[in-house]
């Protein structure tokens, strides 16, 4: 058997040219908009987090960003905690909540059907982050097609 001869990777190593970059740092013209639709249920893999960071990476581009919860995706938007809300039970537990608020700290705005919340989880609207505005289930398409007619950058967010 071949014997190996490196040093074992360390705290603090780099595995990868993280620096480098290859694409221009796109930024916003004036009055683009961004959507990022989640159809997603939250903690049901790693898509709900990681396109919550990329609205806000939108937002802090420039642009008019909003972000849509529809269907299970409104399950990103409900208060946690435990045993208490807002206790972290354990690392990464209030992820979603933490960054919807940070997101619409920076300026974004966050939407969720009600149709969902109600019919589907069996929430009310109290049940939701501070800041998260409400929808009729119509308006699901609508703003859809409001963000399409601006020719708005749209991200869907989807799990099966």
């Amino acid at each position: 058997m071949p014997a190996v001869n490196r040093e074992p990777h360390k705290k603090g190593d780099f595995l990868v040219d993280y620096e480098e970059k290859v694409f221009e740092d796109v930024k916003a013209e004036p009055g683009q908009k961004a959507l990022v639709t989640f159809h997603t249920v939250a903690f049901e893999g790693s898509i709900g987090l990681v396109n919550l960071l990329q609205a806000t990476r939108l937002q802090r581009k420039g642009f008019d960003t909003s972000v849509l919860l529809y269907g299970p995706g409104i399950t990103l938007g409900v208060q946690r905690g435990f045993p208490r809300l807002g206790d972290e039970a354990f690392p990464g537990h209030l992820n979603f909540n933490n960054q919807l608020e940070k997101f619409m700290a920076e300026g974004g705005k966050v939407y969720a059907c009600r149709f969902s919340t109600q019919a589907l989880y069996g929430h009310g609207e109290a049940a939701f982050i501070e800041g998260i505005r409400m929808i009729n289930p119509l308006d699901v398409l609508d703003c859809i097609l409001l963000h399409k007619r601006d020719n708005a950058v749209i991200i869907d967010t989807w799990t099966v």
